[in-house]
């Protein structure tokens, strides 16, 4: 079993994976905390110094890795890893994907709340700017999301996911 949890940056996928992960009793993976391991620095790092056609290199083979790995596992992936290099293709053949689907106004909220320094798409975003700013991003991307094989909307049930992965059997 492979489950990878996708949508915006701020959507919760590491804290939703991480709670779903405990439940199913299976290995909890953030695919950004995979690359800062292999690459020796954290995210904002690595775009400042080799940029974001560099990151998305590395997320792509590392996020391939993972699905030839026999583990089972629950994966948060990163914002715009499904968009790159046919990730979600390789996301949906190895394994379920889930788009947790939430209003950009709550993950506005829930950024602002973050130290948004270590985000590299909204580091310079003031609060007016960052609404707008998620908007924009969600249009780019929701048609790599919205490929997902099934999508929790608004606030994450942590129950309603396990219920799908059990009526699925993809236990």
């Amino acid at each position: 079993m492979k489950i990878f949890l996708v949508g915006l940056p701020g959507s919760g996928k590491t804290a939703v994976g991480k709670k779903i992960a405990s439940s199913l009793g299976v290995l909890f993976i953030d695919l950004d905390s995979e690359i800062e391991k292999v690459e020796g620095m954290t995210i904002p790092a690595i775009f400042e110094t080799k940029k974001e056609d560099h990151f998305r290199k590395i997320e792509s083979y590392q996020l391939k890795r993972w699905c030839l790995a026999d583990n089972n596992f629950v994966m948060a992936t990163g914002g715009g890893t499904p968009c790159f290099f046919d990730n979600m293709e390789t996301i949906n053949q190895a394994g379920t994907s889930i788009f947790l689907d939430i209003p950009t106004q709550e993950i506005a909220q829930r950024l602002m709340k973050t130290d948004l320094s270590q985000r590299p798409f909204f580091a310079k975003l003031n609060q007016e700017s960052l609404k707008d700013h998620i908007e924009f991003m969600r249009s780019q991307r929701i048609h790599f999301y919205r490929q997902a094989h099934w999508t929790s909307r608004g606030e994450v049930d942590i129950k309603d996911i396990i219920d799908y992965i059990k009526k699925e059997n993809l236990l």
